[in-house]
């Protein structure tokens, strides 16, 4: 019973921690879409485009990936009292939880990033 409240928990955990990553990154490029509107007029490659949308979201991904690793790490002495026969600090689960959010954190943020990649630069500048 325990294990399958866990995971619940875990489950809705990991959908709020999406939503987050997705709406800081859907709101970094709102913020910049004249930014990469410009660039685009100008020339900028896709690839380049792509990687000045996702360069903010991605570092915050990876620096809140290392604190909830260590945050983890730390909770599992408590987790493996509550669990029967969890074994604490389980290479296996940190590994695998680490890939599953690192996956759809990057899903998270590739949806905002392409659409800066869809900008029309001409209807942008007409705007105003």
């Amino acid at each position: 019973m325990a294990t399958a409240c866990l995971g619940v928990m875990g489950f809705l955990a990991a959908m709020l921690s999406v939503t987050g990553v997705f709406g800081l990154a859907m709101y970094s490029v709102s913020k910049r879409i004249r930014e990469f509107g410009i660039r685009v007029a100008l020339g900028a490659q896709s690839a380049q485009v792509m990687r000045a949308a996702l360069g903010r979201p991605l570092i915050l991904l990876l620096s809140g990936s290392l604190v909830g690793l260590l945050l983890g790490a730390l909770a599992s002495q408590l987790l493996a009292q509550i669990v029967y026969q969890a074994t604490p600090r389980d290479p296996v689960v940190f590994t695998g939880v680490m890939v599953t959010m690192m996956i759809l954190g990057l899903v998270a943020t590739w949806i905002p990033a392409r659409r800066a990649l869809e900008i029309d630069p001409a209807g942008l500048l007409r705007e105003e």
